[in-house]
């Protein structure tokens, strides 16, 4: 019967009783035949290729509770119900490592058995840039969030050994199954090849794996409350808040730091969500979970998501509501360090840079196509004159605004004219100490104090700043700049949009040292004045 389910769902006939139908199909199911035949019938349309919207109207159901009855049924969320292909190439076709900060890949990649039925799986474009970027043939990659099985895959295509894990037995089946196809020679006649080692098991407890016995890893956890990955598996985080999700991820950058190798790297892709318009920083918050546990980080990618550009319904969403939609994720790689430094703080006098706070006008000129999604992609040439564009139409009121500039030698504040709707501050100029990032961020306080004089209530206040590599690491600086914020209680952040240049051959910060990626991309932070007034002129100094 399932295989002419669908056929006998397009005529609106119910697949039991052949009643014809003028009443929802769903609902004559669950009243007729019950809640079982009713999931039976979900099913059944999903197996013959019925899309996601149809099986949505035909059964009154939403996407989630689609996921769900798949879920249910299968022990794992996966998005096509159909048994692996039979891989026509092992390897992608003009494949180029990545150089830049900014990775972005409009198809997804289908060379072996890859394919997109696990829900949330991420692009193999992503374990094969980071395993080839940092790995030896022989090594040993780790995955402990493993879902249906892409790292394992590559780690097998690339010539490595992998242990993979997941602590849901249906994905580890997923993976599995996944892993069913023969390497061929020419590819391999130099090197050994190795099946990946799979078992069940919790990434925050990783027993049976020796310390310092992982030269790699790379995972894409599941995001808190975004996509349920499993049914009724015992701790699953993607069940749990937000909180609960970054204390027990904290648990994972521990076994991870245990795991790994002195000198080795761990890659984790991790994004962000939004809440009532707002965004929820989870990429950065979890950041900060795995460098607390002792990690350095060595590189921060930005993996842009391609099908995002908005068009119709959710583009005239975006701009009444005046939210954008999340369109990139982070992608950090920490490194473990060869020896644990202990710190010592001296104290030092800070030098505050001192900054200048003009009121500016600019024309407010319509923009046909606004930017509607969280990356902004712009020609290098006249960037500065496009971010400006969209952060007026997008969260000025007035052609009114004030632009922050800090500068050595001068010092002009022009706050008389209060009720301004909109600050920009402009990135700082060149930064390339751990003393200039220590007095930047001091100076960006100050700066917000006198800020919080002259903004209006529910203005915004938008910080253009970009990451910095001092001594072969990253300092995250939109992190720091969320971290330093949170002293201020009226400003709530509102968006954190990625910035790059479209051109490929951009000259934006091009570095000297092949291993390194080029850092291509800033962060327009965007807080809201919440009270329109400061609560405490005090500020904690930035250790």
């Amino acid at each position: 019967m399932k295989n002419n389910l669908a056929k006998d769902l397009n005529k609106v006939t119910c697949p039991y009783c052949k009643a014809e139908l003028r009443v929802n199909l769903g609902e004559h199911i669950k009243i007729k035949h019950g809640e079982k035949k009713f999931k039976e019938a979900v099913l059944g349309a999903k197996e013959n290729g019925m899309s996601d919207p149809e099986i949505g109207e035909r059964f009154n159901i939403t996407f989630r509770q689609l996921e769900r009855i798949i879920t249910e049924a299968y022990g794992i969320n996966i998005s096509i119900l159909k048994k692996p292909k039979k891989p026509k190439g092992l390897s992608p076709k003009n494949f180029k490592e990545e150089t830049s900060t900014v990775w972005s890949f409009e198809q997804r990649g289908n060379w072996a058995t890859h394919d997109g039925r696990y829900r949330g799986n991420w692009s193999p474009y992503i374990p094969r840039n980071v395993i080839r970027k940092y790995c030896d043939y022989g090594d040993t990659v780790l995955d402990y969030f493993i879902g249906g099985g892409t790292t394992a895959i590559e780690a097998k295509l690339l010539g490595m050994k992998c242990k993979a894990r997941d602590i849901n037995p249906a994905a580890i089946g997923l993976t599995l199954e996944n892993l069913k196809f023969d390497l061929q020679k020419p590819l391999f006649e130099k090197h050994p090849t190795y099946e990946p080692e799979i078992k069940v098991g919790d990434a925050r407890n990783l027993k049976g794996i020796a310390n310092r016995s992982i030269d790699l890893i790379v995972a894409h956890p599941p995001y808190a409350g975004i996509i349920n990955y499993s049914s009724k598996v015992k701790g699953d985080l993607s069940k749990l808040s937000i909180n609960n999700f970054l204390k027990e991820m904290r648990e994972v950058a521990d076994e991870s730091y245990r795991v790994l190798k002195p000198g080795k790297k761990c890659a984790i892709l991790i994004g962000d969500t939004r809440k009532h318009k707002f965004v929820i920083p989870i990429g950065f918050w979890t950041i900060r979970v795995f460098l607390d546990a002792g990690f350095n980080l060595k590189e921060l990618v930005i993996k842009r998501q391609h099908k995002c550009k908005t068009t119709g319904f959710w583009y005239d969403r975006s701009i009444k509501y005046n939210f954008l939609l999340l369109a990139h994720e982070y992608l950090p790689i920490f490194e473990k360090p060869k020896k644990k430094v202990i710190s010592i703080n001296h104290e030092e006098k800070r030098k505050i840079a001192k900054f200048e706070l003009n009121i500016k006008k600019q024309k407010r000129e319509k923009i046909e196509d606004i930017e509607s999604t969280t990356v902004w992609i712009f020609p290098e040439r006249d960037m500065e004159e496009r971010i400006k564009q969209n952060i007026l139409e997008r969260f000025a009121k007035s052609d009114r605004y004030i632009e922050v500039r800090f500068n050595e030698d001068k010092i002009g504040q022009n706050t008389k004219n209060g009720n301004i709707p909109l600050v920009y501050i402009a990135p700082p100029n060149k930064v390339d100490s751990i003393k200039g990032i220590s007095s930047f961020r001091f100076s960006l306080k100050s700066a917000v104090y006198e800020i919080s004089k002259c903004l209006a209530p529910d203005g915004f206040l938008v910080i253009d700043v970009k990451d910095i590599r001092i001594n072969e690491l990253i300092h995250p600086m939109g992190l720091n700049v969320l971290e330093d914020m949170s002293c201020h209680d009226n400003f709530k952040i509102k968006e954190i949009i990625i910035v790059t240049p479209n051109n490929k051959e951009s000259n934006i910060n091009k570095t000297k040292n092949s291993n390194q990626l080029d850092i291509t991309h800033r962060y327009l932070l965007v807080f809201i004045n919440k009270r329109g007034g400061i609560q405490d002129g005090k500020f904690q100094e930035v250790s």
